[in-house]
């Protein structure tokens, strides 16, 4: 084989090592973007997120006091953290049993606002 030859040889190569170097970035990346938005995930979170309005509005209007604001908040932060931890053992994704179990968890601090 030629200089030439070897050259052309290491070159291309070189060049399939690097594609084949990009394409897991992407797909960590299309990963990422998919677990942010994943519908279960999704629903959940908006739920927390929902939960933490009507805290705030319960507390304006004199129906919460802040000890009991504060408590409802530290259930659902709990709650967002496990739903973190169970999508981070299952490829950013919950389960349906899982997004059941959070939702039966917001259930019961939902109850506990504006009672």
């Amino acid at each position: 084989m030629s200089n030439r030859q070897s050259a052309s040889l290491f070159l291309v190569t070189l060049i399939a090592a690097l594609g084949a170097a990009a394409i897991p970035a992407h797909a960590a990346e299309h990963e990422g973007n998919f677990a942010k938005t994943h519908p279960r995930r999704d629903q959940v979170n908006d739920r927390l997120a929902n939960q933490n309005k009507r805290i705030k509005n319960e507390v304006a209007e004199g129906e919460l006091s802040k000890s009991q604001a504060s408590k409802l908040h530290k259930e659902d932060r709990q709650i967002r953290q496990e739903e973190r931890l169970m999508a981070s053992q299952n490829g950013g994704h919950i389960t349906k049993q899982e997004q059941r179990t959070l939702n039966q968890q917001e259930n019961a601090v939902s109850r506990q606002i504006g009672k």
